[in-house]
């Protein structure tokens, strides 16, 4: 990647971060204290010092622009309940700080071209500062707070317009993969390095993802009162939280509703459902006779492609529909559409054996616990993925909110099984391969 389009993108990040709090209040900028959610008055600061601190300071070797930023904005050393309670600076002040990082940075990429190092650290920050951005977009959906002017207009789409239907299952063949991130020199996290060989059995996945309509009829079914459909786990999570619904749902007059944003919607059948937690979706594949895939077999459905002698060849799409770039034809990123489409819409944008959607629209959970590849080593930012190992799950493919720069097939995502504030829904595989 040359410096100008470093540059542009240091740029482009920043500008949508501020436009995705703008329209809030003072009041809004702290927010109410909850366990899933940051205040953004301290989000948006801790946005700006860790790009000062990883490219300014520890790239660069500047010193510290604020005296007291590794005090307030260190995610690693703030207890995330403290984060209401400290000194922060004033909105105006924080804005101010994130506009002279950025300058300082956009002044250091024009005075030398940067080095391999150098761009690594730069485009850890931007990434870093997209995945902040999806969770500003979440932030503001748990509060029921409006969509940010800067998706006015946009509408949940249904993708207008002739759509193929993409229905029942896709096979995939048994045998070798590898899994995880291939050596080809573009930025790569370290949970997923390297590639390395896994063996699959045959496998029967769904062309989409779970609608709202299949989801209701769970709910319908009694499916959340039913003890045997839910892990020990779940049921504690169920109990505990009271949870009767998906948590943006609700009954007016016999028909469901989802709250999108600030606004309540009747439930779109074709849509996918989201906002689901780990055990929920777990509970709905018992219901349904079916399973969650494993990261490997995901990863397989979306970037594996039909060997000659009909196993699994040794070449792997860097997306599921090839190596070209994501567009708008292709998958729903960049919340350009201002929610999920149709889990028939994008057919352009199917992997090899015809699953739609794999990327972009919703998260998707995994059965796979969220641990090291073999041989891990921790990345400079130590704090991304080691103290999560063995905590959480791991989900593939992206949203709607995420940033087509940052999502591919071999990314991997990771959150607590109770989470169900982020945008994630799944996908299903059959229980028997017998025939496959």
């Amino acid at each position: 990647m040359d410096p100008q389009e470093l540059a542009a993108r240091v740029s482009e990040a920043r500008d949508r971060t501020l436009s995705l709090v703008a329209d809030l209040d003072d009041d809004q900028w702290l927010g109410p204290r909850l366990d899933i959610v940051n205040p953004p008055l301290w989000e948006v600061g801790h946005v700006g010092w860790f790009q000062e601190f990883w490219v300014l300071r520890h790239a660069w070797g500047r010193p510290a622009l604020r005296e007291d930023g590794d005090r307030l904005y260190d995610s690693s050393r703030i207890p995330h309940d403290t984060r209401w309670d400290l000194p922060l600076p004033s909105r105006k002040r924080t804005v101010e700080y994130l506009e002279q990082v950025r300058d300082a940075v956009l002044q250091g990429i024009a005075r030398s071209g940067p080095t391999s190092r150098d761009r690594y650290f730069l485009e850890l920050a931007v990434f870093h500062e997209d995945m902040h951005g999806e969770a500003f977009l979440y932030t503001r959906q748990t509060h029921a707070w409006p969509a940010p002017r800067a998706l006015a207009g946009a509408l949940p789409s249904t993708q207008p317009g002739v759509l193929a239907p993409a229905e029942g299952d896709a096979h995939v063949p048994g045998g070798a993969f590898q899994l995880g991130s291939l050596r080809d020199g573009s930025f790569v996290f370290d949970n997923e390095k390297w590639a390395h060989r896994v063996y699959l059995e045959p496998l029967a996945i769904a062309r989409t993802a779970v609608t709202q309509e299949a989801y209701a009829r769970f709910v319908d079914d009694g499916g959340y009162e039913r003890r045997d459909l839910w892990s020990d786990e779940g049921w504690r999570w169920r109990s505990e939280t009271g949870a009767r619904r998906p948590v943006y749902w609700r009954k007016e007059d016999g028909a469901w509703l989802r709250r999108h944003f600030d606004r309540w919607v009747a439930l779109e059948p074709d849509l996918p459902v989201a906002h689901v937690s780990w055990f929920e979706a777990d509970a709905w594949c018992r219901w349904a006779g079916r399973r969650l895939p494993t990261e490997a077999e995901w990863e397989a459905a979306a970037s594996a492609e039909p060997g000659r002698a009909g196993g699994l060849p040794g070449t792997k799409r860097r997306y599921p529909w090839g190596d070209s770039l994501p567009g708008p034809g292709l998958a729903n990123l960049d919340a350009a559409a201002g929610g999920t489409m149709s889990v028939h819409a994008l057919a352009a944008g199917d992997s090899a054996f015809g699953c739609r959607q794999m990327i972009g629209n919703v998260w998707e959970w995994t059965d796979s616990d969220f641990g090291p590849y073999p041989g891990f080593s921790a990345d400079p930012y130590e704090d991304y993925s080691r103290p999560w190992f063995g905590t959480q799950k791991v989900l593939r493919g992206g949203c709607w909110t995420t940033r087509s720069r940052l999502i591919r097939n071999a990314y991997r995502n990771f959150y607590t099984p109770d989470r169900r504030d982020v945008f994630a829904g799944f996908r299903t595989c059959a229980l028997s391969t017998s025939g496959l």
